[in-house]
């Protein structure tokens, strides 16, 4: 999964629409700008398991590598 980090931030609607992630046990909480601009269906060819939207927050079930995900995402996002 890992290395389709850069795919999961283009599901999430690109490094730009993220305000905040973090890792949540198998999840992703991830707090965007736009929930329009999230593509469920990209994040799940990426590797999630499943993918929930509520509001502006969206959560990526990614499995037990979320916190290794998460941070490369920080780091790539800045």
């Amino acid at each position: 999964m890992a290395a389709n980090v850069d795919a999961i931030i283009a599901g999430l609607g690109g490094a730009g629409n993220i305000i905040e992630i973090e890792p949540c046990i198998t999840r992703l909480r991830t707090e965007v700008r736009d929930a329009s601009r999230v593509d469920q269906a990209a994040l799940k060819a990426a590797g999630a398991h499943g993918v929930m939207v509520a509001g502006n927050v969206v959560q990526v079930v990614v499995g037990p590598e979320a916190d290794t995900i998460a941070s490369d995402i920080e780091d790539i996002i800045g």
